[in-house]
């Protein structure tokens, strides 16, 4: 989607990147949180977290299992509508 490849997106966060694909994000989202119970765990979207319902979805699912959640908003078309 960015265009970047994931060994770039490594060497700029200085942190292993794994690619989140749809089926991993609608289906298999507890890969996504579960981790961050324990640690940082990062999920980059394009645009605005909270626009995706599935977005939402996983915010609620981390905080119901104990995890910290920040999200950080982006601009989105989506928002300005």
């Amino acid at each position: 989607v960015l265009g970047v490849d994931q060994e770039k997106l490594e060497a700029f966060y200085g942190k292993p990147i794994i690619i989140a694909d749809r089926n991993m994000v609608e289906s298999e989202a507890e890969k996504i949180y579960e981790p961050a119970k324990d640690g940082n765990v990062a999920l980059l979207v394009v645009g605005d977290p909270v626009c995706a319902t599935t977005h939402t979805d996983i915010i609620i699912r981390a905080k119901e299992f104990g995890c910290k959640v920040q999200v950080i908003h982006n601009a989105s078309v989506m928002g300005a509508v």
